[in-house]
């Protein structure tokens, strides 16, 4: 039986209970690889497809999971969300979209045919290792990887949505182990890109070695204010530690201290950040949310000030606004917001007047 075949089989029994529903079908293949020692350690091969679907009768909400796909499996699927939407407490502000729109992501783009070898592969993660493990300092490099993985996801509903987006990332990364007298650090990095030769080895050990290096010299500076530069890798985990502020779940649950500040100056006005969730050239890319919703680019701070909260469909509803396309929910999950891709406007300042 087709996947189609299998979501109609289950939305049908949805509706036949007289509820409405949504289903998440995820799909994935990846290829594993590491190195140790000169040698390949790993070489592992794994796919998965998961069926989750997400009920709702009588305002209250449920949701159940399978990894299996035959008629009984699914069967059952539907009457534990059924199940579990009988016990669940009142939602009036989550419904399924009145969404009946067909999108689907271009997989020579975002997934395209793999033209390597898997021995091709296996002779990069060796040698990756073996040039990091030859750097002067260098004990050992104890991670290391190439990683080949794809993944697709279908959402369909009761009303009518059918959503498919699917996507291919290789994956290379390496982390040293440098020790110097008394002294001993580790670091590395990782690189991404959809296509296997656009991946560089070569970048890739000296930025590693030179990370790993870096903090070996690292010493503590005495308190004080100091200006600071961030490279493009630690930049996106300063802001993701701050990624709530946007959210409007945790507004809605009334932990977000943002909730009541839109249009208020949160920021210096130099810095204007926006989710640009159609950008291609970002591993975060979406051409729709885990809703169905269509994405599209949101500024979130303009000049300083804060200019909108992220909102799923629920959200949306309970601050009598509009779904973002920012939903979230994955095949065991409920619904959540996240964020796609950030991106900061640039600013003035060139490399040399920051630098001086």
């Amino acid at each position: 039986m087709s996947i189609v075949s299998q979501a109609e089989q289950i939305l049908d029994r949805v509706r036949a209970a007289g509820a409405e529903g949504d289903l998440i079908i995820d799909q994935g293949e990846a290829l594993s690889l590491k190195a140790k020692d000169g040698a390949l350690e790993e070489h592992k091969v794994t796919s998965s497809q998961v069926f989750g679907l997400r009920v709702i009768k009588d305002n209250r909400v449920g949701t159940a999971y399978s990894e299996a796909a035959d008629g009984e499996s699914l069967v059952a699927l539907v009457d534990q969300a059924l199940l579990n939407a009988s016990y669940a407490a009142v939602e009036a502000h989550e419904k399924i979209l009145a969404n009946a729109l067909k999108l689907e992501t271009q997989d020579a783009q975002l997934s395209p045919i793999d033209q390597a070898t898997v021995a091709e592969k296996i002779e990069l993660a060796l040698t990756i290792e073996a040039r990091l493990a030859a750097k002067p300092m260098v004990k050992n490099v104890p991670y290391n990887g190439v990683q080949d993985s794809v993944g697709e996801r279908r959402v369909y509903s009761t009303t009518g949505l059918e959503a498919r987006s699917k996507a291919r990332m290789m994956h290379c990364y390496a982390y040293a182990l440098i020790e110097s007298g008394d002294k001993n650090a580790m670091e590395g990095i990782g690189q991404a890109a959809r296509r296997f030769v656009e991946l560089d080895p070569d970048r890739l050990v000296d930025q590693a070695y030179q990370n790993t290096f870096d903090i070996l010299q690292g010493a503590a500076i005495p308190s004080g204010k100091y200006d600071v530069i961030f490279d493009e890798e630690i930049l996106p985990s300063l802001f993701n530690v701050f990624s709530m502020m946007f959210s409007g779940k945790s507004a809605k649950d009334g932990v977000n201290p943002m909730r009541d500040k839109l249009g208020e100056e949160i920021a210096g006005s130099k810095l204007t950040v926006r989710d640009l969730p159609l950008d291609t050239d970002g591993f975060g890319y979406a051409l729709f949310d885990d809703e169905g919703t269509p994405a599209q680019a949101l500024c979130l701070i303009k000049e300083g000030a804060l200019s909108s909260l992220i909102h799923n469909s629920m959200t949306a509803s309970y601050f009598n606004s509009a779904s973002t396309g920012h939903g979230t929910r994955g095949p065991r999950s409920t619904l959540g917001v996240g964020l796609h891709q950030l991106e900061i406007d640039a600013g003035t300042a060139d490399d040399a007047a920051l630098h001086a």
